[in-house]
């Protein structure tokens, strides 16, 4: 807790059963609790905290040669796509990091930045410091469509099952585009600051999302009802009525905000550069429900996962928080390299590093 002195604890391994697990003792005031060959629960009675530190199930090294910025796994979780430092974008077999698809996907000229799959798990959203998003068939890497943006894009967003997707940019906007005819629809906010983040929901009933100025174009798919949150560099978090064009609610933060995701129509989570995560609840964002602080590292992506949620650091953690567990779940092994994503399927979560390693870990095991 903010103010309080920070406690400090040594692990010692004493051995190994004969079933291979290890012996392990902990130093005065935590005590070790299950210990399994992938996982270790440590316990503060003193502070009343526990952890359980999971070890990935396996790692995949030949991936990319450099940083991995962002990664994804499709709908069914057969594959994965990431993108690197590197300068390339590469789809993969989930399940042992086999490059799946050659020749690679290539096409932008600097740094991509993100990628995601659409639902059907067949294509795939990339956008890139070239100022251009790009749409890639996942079976043969051929690019379907290019979009061309003003600036740099950090973060996309897909409406429903594709037919329109969102861009956020250096420049201080969000987009919304037509897959169909390659084209913009609309500028959905300007920001006059970096968008960081973005994210798109489905918005409580109760929520006034605002009046469209113009009738929507008829291209536009799926935007009745969506709610659009935006990560902004000058510490607010934005909510954009997405077919409105109007802004439902502006939050300030204590730094940078970097991402934001939605647990619920009315449950939302945004992380800042100096390490907050802020839960809000969309009808009434004058107050937090709850702020979590883990340490003073960026929150670098945050992801809805059963009845919680997953988080990354720049400091190399990764943490799951669940409302049915008594303790954090930390997955380990990322060290002080930055985590950059995170993305699962089912039991497994996958995420991805500076040190250029993507690491699959399997909640199954717990």
């Amino acid at each position: 807790p903010a103010g309080k002195p920070t406690l400090y604890g040594s692990l010692t391994r004493r051995g190994l059963s004969t079933e291979g697990v290890p012996d392990i003792a902990a130093s005065e005031g935590f005590v070790v609790g299950t210990v399994t060959k992938k996982s270790i629960l440590i316990s503060c009675p003193h502070e009343n905290v526990s952890t359980k530190f999971l070890a990935p199930y396996t790692t995949f090294c030949r991936i990319h040669q450099k940083s991995i910025t962002c990664l994804d796994i499709s709908s069914g979780g057969g594959l994965g796509v990431s993108t690197s430092t590197d300068g390339t974008m590469k789809i993969w077999q989930a399940a042992n990091g086999e490059i799946r698809v050659r020749p690679l996907l290539e096409g932008h000229v600097y740094d991509v930045n993100c990628c995601r799959f659409f639902p059907s798990g067949l294509v795939v959203l990339s956008g890139g410091m070239d100022a251009q998003l790009k749409i890639w068939s996942a079976e043969d890497a051929s690019c379907v469509h290019g979009l061309c943006f003003d600036a740099g894009i950090l973060d996309t967003a897909i409406v429903d099952r594709g037919r329109n997707v969102l861009s956020c940019s250096r420049d201080g906007t969000a987009r919304l585009w037509d897959c169909g005819k390659s084209a913009c629809l609309g500028v959905i906010a300007d920001c006059g600051s970096p968008v960081n983040g973005i994210a798109v929901g489905t918005a409580d009933n109760s929520l006034n999302l605002g009046t469209p100025e113009k009738a929507p174009s008829e291209r536009e798919i799926g935007t009745e009802g969506k709610i659009l949150l935006l990560a902004r560099e000058d510490k607010k978090l934005q909510g954009v009525g997405l077919q409105s064009r109007q802004p439902v609610f502006l939050f300030v933060g204590s730094d940078a905000f970097n991402c934001c995701t939605f647990l619920s129509s009315t449950y939302i989570l945004a992380g800042t550069q100096d390490g907050n995560i802020y839960q809000l609840d969309v009808r009434n964002t004058n107050a937090p429900i709850q702020v979590i602080h883990r340490s003073g590292a960026p929150v670098l992506s945050l992801l809805p996962y059963r009845d919680g949620f997953i988080a990354s650091q720049g400091d190399g953690t990764c943490f799951i928080i669940q409302q049915d567990l008594d303790y954090v779940l930390d997955l380990t092994e990322a060290d002080c390299d930055p985590v950059y994503k995170v993305a699962s399927w089912e039991k497994q979560i996958y995420t991805c590093c500076r040190d250029g390693i993507v690491r699959r870990y399997q909640l199954s095991e717990l």
